[in-house]
């Protein structure tokens, strides 16, 4: 019998440890035995879409519009739920995707001040009442991650450049999509150790990993 195929979603500012949390993810389901999860990004995800999240992170381009930066990250998103995620729910296996629309709520409507309106628009027209089984929301203070970002030493894409003011918008527009769906977001407070932000991951999984239906 093929398994139930669930759909996972990471989300949160940068340095919140997404990568920390995908790497638990991973870990968890190796375990339990689901075999052949995919692991996949936003933007990006497919070559059409690891174009354009180039672009979207290049530091040249920091007088983009926020409507053309709304409309980059749905015309990839398209591209990665027709190539990738659908195809792969449809054959059994668990998706597991770094960052998927809440992220354009948090980024665009929050961040540089689109709301909520014209994105809920596009979020319709390109995928439907099609949403994640179960979201991961790594919180974390945004003087925290941009601390943890500069540590890197790696330079600095051209949303890690953003300064206080858009990551306080972006976290209350994740805060505010939390509250609205509680039955779908898991909190995890990112603010802490690496190990505490995996084994709060693995617990906002246990029930679907053990074969719970998906909340909602």
């Amino acid at each position: 019998m093929t398994q139930a195929g669930r759909f996972i979603t990471v989300e949160g500012l940068e340095g919140a440890g997404k990568t920390t949390c995908l790497r638990a993810i991973e870990q968890l389901l190796e375990a339990a035995g689901i075999e052949r999860p995919l692991f996949t990004r936003e933007p990006g995800g497919t070559p059409f879409g690891e174009a354009l999240r180039s672009t979207l992170l290049d530091p040249r381009h920091r007088g983009l519009s926020a409507e053309a930066e709304a409309l980059t990250v749905f015309a990839a998103r398209a591209e990665h739920l027709a190539q990738v995620i659908h195809p792969a729910l449809a054959a059994g296996c668990w998706v597991i995707s770094d960052r998927f629309t809440d992220a354009t709520y948090a980024y665009q409507g929050g961040g540089r001040g689109l709301g909520d309106d014209r994105i809920a628009v596009l979020e319709e027209w390109v995928q439907g009442d099609f949403a994640p089984d179960r979201t991961l929301l790594l919180d974390v203070d945004p003087a925290v991650g941009r601390s943890r970002v500069a540590s890197r030493g790696d330079g600095e894409d051209r949303f890690e450049q953003e300064q206080d003011p858009f990551f306080r918008a972006a976290r209350a527009a994740y805060a505010r999509r939390a509250a609205a769906d509680p039955e779908r977001f898991r909190c995890i407070d990112a603010n802490r150790t690496e190990e505490e932000v995996a084994r709060q991951a693995r617990e906002a999984l246990a029930d679907l990993v053990s074969g719970g239906a998906p909340d909602g």
